[in-house]
C-alpha cells in the first residue's frame, strides 16, 4: 500500500513535501504526529491524526506518537485567538497517562520493525536550559523566517507573547531531536501545522545538513459551518466516562449526509472498493443511512469495545419505540440519564407512590404531563399512552413501587416519539 495515495483517494492529503512520496518508497520510513496533552482524554478531533498514524503503519512504516509533555507547558499559538492557560507538571502527568492509554487501543506497539512507539519531548526539554537552547537552536532559525509564519502573521494585531513565539522553535527541535536520535524522517498533522513543521525541515538541514519530510492532512469541518467534535453540549471524547459509548455512537449515526460521504473515508478502515460500494447504497437509498451506520457501528467498537456498540443500539432502540419493559430494567441509572438527556423530568414522593396513583391523577395531577385529566383519559383510551414501553389502557389502573425501573423511575410515552421521566425522590 501506498500512503500517500491512501491520503489522497481518502480525501485526507492537504500539502506535502517535495521528495516525501520518493523517500516514503525507498523503505520503511518513521514519522511522528505530535499530541496536545491540555486535556487527559483524545477528542474526536484528534481522530483524523490517530487515523493517519494507522493508515502510515498499514503501510508498512513505524507510527510515532509525541505526546507534549513539554510543549504542554507552552501552548501551540496554531489556530488560536488568544494564548491559553499553561499546564502545571502535576497536571500534564496525569493527561498524559490518559492519552497514552488510549493511543495504545489504536497502534500496534507488537509488530516488529514498524511497531508504533510514544515519546514525551519532555524527556529531552528537561534538563535543556534556556542558555543552551537560544545557542544551539535559536541562532539557526531567523526572526524574519518566524515572523512569515501564518500563526505569528494572525495574531499580530492582538499580540502573542514570547512564549507563544517561540513554540515554532520547541517544535522545531522536537523533529530534529527525533531525526537524530529515533531515526524520524517524516512529520505529519493537521494543515494549520504546516509551518512548525516545516521550521524543524529547516533546522535539520540548516544544523546537520540532512533531509524530513512534511505531510498535512485537511481540517475537518462540518457541512453546516460548526466546529467539528463539538455538540451543544460540548466535545465528544473517546473516553467513556467523558462521552458515553451512547452519546459518541449517536454523534456518528446522526451525521448529515454530506458529512458521512467525507467522513466514512475519513475515519473507516475499510478498502476503497468497499467504501465505494456503500457510497453506492447510500445514494440509492440515502434514507436508509447506510453510511452514518456502518460509520458509527465501527468506531463505536474500535474506541470502546463491541458489548458498548450492542448497548448503544440497543439505548437508541428505545428512543425509536423498538424496546420492552425487559430492555428498560438492564439499563443502569447513568444509561438512563444519558439516553434521556433533555427528555422533561418530573419528581414524586416514594410515599406517595406507595399508596398508589392513578395513572389520570399521575399523567394530569402529580406531574402535568398532560394538561387535565380529561385529556389523559382520551389518550389512555386511545392507546396513546405507554408505561415502562408497554401500552396503558386501564385508565382505572393504579401505579406503585413495583412499576419503577431500578426502583427510581417510571417512563411515560405519548404517541410514538414524545418521552417524560418521573422520577421518586
Amino acid at each position: 500500500m501506498d500512503f500517500v495515495e491512501e491520503l489522497k483517494w481518502r480525501g485526507m492529503l492537504h500539502d506535502i513535501m517535495p521528495g516525501t512520496e520518493q523517500s516514503l518508497r525507498e523503505g520503511m520510513v518513521a514519522g511522528y504526529i505530535g499530541f496536545d496533552p491540555t486535556s487527559d482524554s483524545l477528542g474526536i478531533g484528534n481522530m483524523v491524526q490517530v487515523m493517519t498514524l494507522l493508515h502510515l503503519q498499514k503501510c508498512g512504516h513505524k507510527p510515532i506518537a509525541l505526546v507534549g509533555g513539554a510543549t504542554g507547558m507552552v501552548g501551540d499559538p496554531s489556530g488560536k485567538s488568544a494564548e491559553r492557560n499553561l499546564l502545571t507538571e502535576e497536571q500534564l502527568n496525569h493527561n498524559l497517562a490518559g492519552q497514552r492509554k488510549q493511543l495504545e487501543k489504536f497502534l500496534d506497539f507488537n509488530c516488529g520493525p514498524n511497531a508504533a512507539e510514544i515519546v514525551n519531548n519532555y524527556d529531552w526539554f528537561k534538563h535543556f536550559s534556556f542558555l543552551d537552547f537560544i545557542r544551539d537552536v535559536g541562532k539557526y532559525i531567523s526572526v524574519n523566517y518566524m515572523m512569515a509564519k501564518d500563526s505569528v502573521q494572525n495574531r499580530l494585531q492582538t499580540g502573542m507573547s514570547f512564549t507563544e513565539f517561540s513554540y515554532q522553535l520547541v517544535q522545531g527541535y522536537d523533529f530534529y531531536y527525533l531525526w537524530k536520535h529515533h531515526g524520524v524522517k517524516l512529520q505529519l498533522g493537521g494543515s494549520d501545522q504546516w509551518g512548525n513543521i516545516v521550521t524543524g525541515t529547516e533546522l535539520i538541514r540548516r544544523k546537520e545538513g540532512g533531509e524530513a519530510y512534511a505531510v498535512t492532512t485537511q481540517l475537518i469541518k462540518k457541512a453546516d459551518g460548526t466546529k467539528f467534535g463539538k455538540t451543544e453540549s460540548g466535545n465528544i471524547w473517546l473516553d467513556p466516562k467523558k462521552t458515553s459509548p451512547y452519546k459518541f455512537y449517536q454523534f456518528w449515526l446522526n451525521a448529515a449526509d454530506a458529512d458521512a460521504k467525507s467522513w466514512i473515508r475519513v475515519f473507516s478502515m475499510k478498502g476503497k472498493e468497499e467504501i465505494e460500494a456503500l457510497e453506492q447504497a447510500h445514494e440509492e437509498a440515502p434514507h436508509l443511512r447506510v453510511l452514518q451506520r456502518v460509520l458509527a457501528e465501527e468506531i463505536t467498537v474500535r474506541v470502546h469495545s463491541e458489548g458498548d456498540l450492542q448497548q448503544a443500539i440497543k439505548s437508541s432502540e428505545i428512543l425509536f419505540g423498538k424496546a420492552t419493559a425487559e430492555n428498560l430494567a438492564q439499563l443502569s441509572n447513568d444509561q438512563i440519564d444519558d439516553i434521556f438527556e433533555g427528555v422533561p423530568v418530573y419528581q414524586i414522593t416514594r410515599d406517595k407512590l406507595s399508596e398508589g396513583i392513578n395513572i389520570l391523577d399521575l399523567l394530569a395531577q402529580e406531574t402535568q404531563i398532560l394538561p387535565s385529566k380529561g385529556e389523559a383519559r382520551k389518550l389512555v383510551q386511545s392507546n396513546g399512552i405507554a408505561v415502562n414501553m408497554e401500552k396503558y389502557t386501564d385508565v382505572n389502573g393504579v401505579l406503585s413501587p413495583s412499576d419503577l425501573i431500578n426502583g427510581k423511575y417510571i417512563l411515560i410515552k405519548k404517541g410514538k416519539k414524545d418521552y417524560s421521566l418521573i422520577a421518586v425522590v
